[in-house]
């Protein structure tokens, strides 16, 4: 390749196949999930894919890691029962998730409770159901340990550290600054000791630096770095923790150029780092969170083109979809520098005619645009436009209710 060739597209028909020049979603064509569906725009996860992915995951990564499913990435329903079938445990952030993740049959102690602002009727509701509780204040210990005494139940507590290191490469840093996640880790050992055992039982440590990361030796630098925080708290507080939740950051591609996560590379540094870990926490239960990784890339939104434009020499199709459904594909979802999501014409993928076109929303504001100068198939009126790596932070992360819109649907297919 010259060095000055266009960056390679990611592979997004990795999960997918694709029958009569349309994508199809764990074997069934797109047009016809659309007739299933009764409308577009809508989401579709393939079930399938998800299966291969967390299969991927136990491939690659040690034996006695525990795997938690991060409900925040897609909590739809279906596809958190999907999942609470494949993984060990759940991570939810909302009392609203918590109740999601209960119903799908998961033992509450493997439900673990994070996020900065928790209520005190969420704490006590988090108590009463018996999940884990990831401490981010000493508020949320005091309210933790008053619902306790009313219920007659010992709260089940972690502490979510504010580490000294961040993941560098993030595309989204948790830790490293000042934060309002978690507690400062300097002050961890003395928190660790006020907790009475006879009033709580302090369960384990949540340390999380960052998210999105597709570099394997900046995730192998951070967990080692994990480690030895959670090694210092727990000698400097002289706690036996029953779990260490390292987080997670693994990433998925979206951009051209993007490479994927070398997931065996991360596998073997932290088989290694496991080692030092069984001797240092004997009996500690090692977790790694994943939500976007899981799901992301399983995922498609499909919408329809109502209306091709030409302004000015420039190709405009014109979709009944948007960023009211896919904030994170218009560049709105934390992009400094807005790039494009993969898009496809879902039933014109083998067209041989293509041109330069930009894909846009039916909102009216010039940032509902969902791919910008793409080159593309000719597309037509009711052509089916999907956005690829969807299945994370799509519907739940957008604002549905802006210009009041139809609301997409989702199905797991």
């Amino acid at each position: 390749m010259s060095a000055n060739a266009p960056p390679a597209p990611v592979d997004v028909l990795h999960y997918f196949s694709v029958q009569d020049d349309e994508l199809c979603i764990n074997g069934i064509k797109v047009s016809r999930l659309a007739e299933r569906v009764g409308s577009t725009p809508f989401y579709a996860y393939d079930r399938k894919a998800l299966i291969e992915r967390v299969a991927l995951l136990r491939r690659h990564l040690p034996s006695d890691i525990h795997l938690h499913y991060a409900m925040k990435a897609n909590p739809m329903p279906a596809v958190v029962q999907h999942m609470a079938r494949l993984v060990d445990g759940i991570d939810v952030a909302s009392a609203g998730e918590m109740l999601v993740a209960l119903d799908t049959g998961t033992d509450p102690k493997d439900i673990s409770f994070a996020g900065p602002a928790k209520t005190t009727a969420e704490v006590r509701r988090a108590v009463a159901a018996g999940i884990t509780i990831n401490l981010e204040s000493t508020r949320e210990l005091e309210a933790a340990l008053a619902a306790g005494r009313e219920l007659q139940v010992k709260p089940r507590l972690a502490i979510r550290v504010n580490p000294t290191f961040e993941l560098k490469g993030a595309g989204m840093k948790m830790g490293g600054a000042a934060k309002q996640f978690g507690i400062d880790a300097e002050l961890v050992p003395d928190l660790c000791r006020c907790i009475d055992p006879s009033q709580a039982d302090l369960v384990g440590l949540h340390i999380y630096a960052g998210s999105q990361c597709l570099k394997a030796e900046a995730l192998g630098e951070t967990q080692a770095e994990t480690f030895r925080l959670a090694f210092q708290i727990a000698d400097e507080s002289g706690c036996a923790f029953q779990t260490l939740n390292i987080g997670g950051g693994f990433g998925i591609p979206y951009f051209p150029g993007d490479k994927p996560l070398d997931l065996a590379a991360v596998g073997l540094r932290l088989e290694s780092m496991m080692r030092e870990a069984r001797q240092r926490l004997p009996g500690t239960q090692i977790v790694i969170e994943l939500g976007r990784f899981l799901v992301g890339e399983a995922g498609v939104y499909v919408c329809r083109v109502i209306d091709r434009k030409i302004s000015r020499g420039q190709v405009f199709l014109v979709t009944d979809g948007g960023l009211h459904h896919n904030l994170a594909a218009s560049g709105n979802f934390g992009q400094v520098i807005r790039k494009n999501y993969p898009v496809v014409v879902a039933n014109r993928l083998g067209s041989g005619t293509r041109e330069t076109a930009n894909v846009v929303g039916p909102l009216c504001t010039p940032l509902d645009l969902l791919g910008a100068s793409m080159s593309l198939p000719d597309a037509q009126v009711g052509d089916l436009v999907a956005v690829m790596q969807s299945g994370a932070y799509g519907l739940s992360a957008s604002p549905q209710d802006f210009l009041s819109h139809p609301h997409a649907k989702e199905i797991l297919a």
